[in-house]
């Protein structure tokens, strides 16, 4: 007898899953890893929710998703580089669900840390930390906004890997702000989005307007992470300076 998983279930045992697939196959290297966690994920989302649409960015683009209320938003191998270095830990794969173009659901995994975060147990977000603000970046290509925080609120940088684990450092209290600019899709964000809204963080564009999903152009280029007590501090220096 099949047991029913509600959506949050869903996201958390399908990202679990394909990070148990992408730790066993890494020596085969992140070609490898992004197609086969692809293929895992749309055939598990086939089994468990065949009424919903799908956006994957190892997938090509099905437009009938864009008369979907409900659909699944993924990125099997975020951070195909680092996957790609053993034994990095900076890599994850991100399982979403957007309702009416809203990240609502979301699993983001960890596997190299054996962690996975998600809405359906939101972690508690670790109070301030002491000293200066710490923004997490990209080791080779910090994007613009990274200077100007940097500057004008006297922040710390913290070099990581990708999208996912950038987010999720910001969630388990490692970091402080993440801010992007210069190049994302849907895929990249929509699951970090979703939990870093259910854990209590501020989430938006970087000029403070919401961030939609399923929309026709997957491109999304720009989102800021950060601390609710940070939020209104960062965007008055994004919006000032951009």
């Amino acid at each position: 007898m099949m047991i029913y998983m509600d959506d949050h279930s869903v996201a958390a045992r399908l990202a679990v899953e394909a990070g148990e697939l992408l730790l066993g196959i890494r020596h085969e290297g992140g070609a490898a890893g992004d197609r086969k966690s692809n293929e895992l994920l749309l055939r598990r989302l086939a089994e468990l929710r065949p009424e919903d649409a799908v956006l994957s960015e190892e997938s090509t683009d099905n437009p009938i998703r864009l008369e979907r209320e409900r659909v699944w938003i993924i990125d099997p191998l975020d951070g195909t580089r680092e996957y790609g270095q053993p034994p990095r830990t900076d890599w994850a794969v991100h399982v979403a669900l957007a309702v009416d173009g809203v990240a609502v659901i979301g699993a983001v995994a960890l596997p190299a840390a054996d962690l996975v975060l998600h809405t359906g147990e939101p972690p508690a977000l670790p109070p301030p930390a002491d000293g200066p603000i710490r923004l997490v970046v990209s080791r080779s290509r910090p994007p613009a906004c990274v200077d100007l925080l940097v500057k004008h609120l006297d922040a710390t940088t913290l070099p990581m890997g990708s999208a996912g684990a950038k987010a999720m450092a910001v969630v388990r209290g490692e970091a402080d702000i993440y801010a992007h600019s210069g190049g994302q899709y849907e895929w990249d964000s929509c699951a970090p989005v979703a939990v870093a809204a259910a854990a209590g963080l501020h989430v938006s564009r970087l000029d403070g307007s919401p961030l939609r999903y399923n929309r026709p152009d997957p491109y999304l280029p720009d989102l800021l992470i950060c601390r609710p007590e940070l939020a209104d501090a960062a965007l008055e220096v994004l919006r000032t300076n951009s």
